[in-house]
């Protein structure tokens, strides 16, 4: 465990998937993968938000991760989000993830039913215990309608040994603080709010996970190395540099804006998405188009 979780930090992004005809296009998807590697990121996250999971099936989500997987070739670290609001198909994604090799594994607070916290940590160690692999808190209230607190995030510390961090979505910096400092220093966060990419870093997280880095990789990664370099100036430009990308892509739900733009950029054919996502109306792609001009990406 050692190895991968030393190698986990950095700029991660959450891929999109690629549909053609209502089908994943797992073609696409493995170009995917090579795009990130040759442009400087430093892992990838499989089915997180941004590759809209809840329009999968289980089936899906598990050739994606096995694909991805196999096409990094142990180049860069892949974390597959696993979660689920079903403890029974969080499993089956957690076991599957297991069994092919992921490096660690990100698992969302389970949406909907609003669980309390003993439920989380019951929840969690259910899917943990009984592996090795690295594992971290997904946590994005936003979306699911339930947070964790620092004392859970304390208890999970304490009794899970592979429990590592949390990719934070949350428009809170002090809770950052707060468990860093009160539960441990060593605790990997990682930024999932575009617009805290550089201020999270610089009170602690060790990297990103933001929807953006499908387009711009390298920007992100060399934001990441000014912090660790600790160039906060260097850092501070290249957020600055994204400040109207990264706001872009909430003009809609994620990944609306994301996949339109990946389109005016040609990295993939089209920007398709399963119901009840639906692509960019033509006020929003003229928008998204001014946002890509004046940043110099078309």
């Amino acid at each position: 465990m050692t190895l991968s979780t030393d190698r986990l930090k950095g700029s991660i992004p959450p891929l999109i998937t690629p549909f053609r005809g209502d089908e994943v296009d797992y073609d696409a998807y493995a170009g995917l993968v090579e795009f990130q590697i040759n442009n400087g990121s430093h892992g990838i996250l499989v089915n997180g938000t941004t590759s809209e999971p809840s329009t999968l099936t289980v089936e899906e989500r598990n050739r994606i991760a096995s694909l991805a997987i196999k096409t990094a070739a142990g180049r860069i670290p892949v974390v597959v989000a696993t979660g689920s609001q079903s403890l029974a198909e969080s499993e089956q994604l957690t076991r599957h993830a297991v069994e092919e090799g992921a490096d660690a594994l990100l698992i969302v607070t389970p949406y909907y039913i609003r669980p309390p916290q003993r439920g989380l940590i019951q929840y969690y160690k259910a899917l943990t215990d009984y592996h090795e692999v690295p594992w971290m808190i997904y946590h994005i209230p936003g979306r699911t309608a339930v947070g964790v607190t620092v004392d859970t995030v304390r208890t999970l510390k304490d009794e899970s040994s592979n429990f590592v961090g949390l990719k934070h979505a949350v428009n809170d910096l002090g809770f950052v603080s707060d468990c860093l400092g009160h539960v441990s220093p060593e605790l990997k966060f990682f930024v999932g709010l575009e617009e805290l990419s550089f201020p999270m870093m610089a009170v602690g997280a060790v990297g990103l996970m933001n929807a953006v880095g499908n387009l711009s990789p390298r920007v992100l990664a060399d934001m990441v190395q000014a912090v660790w370099d600790n160039d906060m100036q260097a850092g501070m430009a290249q957020h600055q540099k994204l400040l109207e990308v990264n706001q872009s892509v909430f003009y809609d739900t994620n990944p609306i804006p994301i996949k339109y733009m990946m389109k005016r950029m040609g990295l993939i054919p089209e920007n398709e998405h399963r119901l009840p996502m639906c692509p960019a109306t033509p006020e929003l792609e003229k928008r998204l188009d001014g946002v890509l001009e004046r940043a110099g990406l078309i």
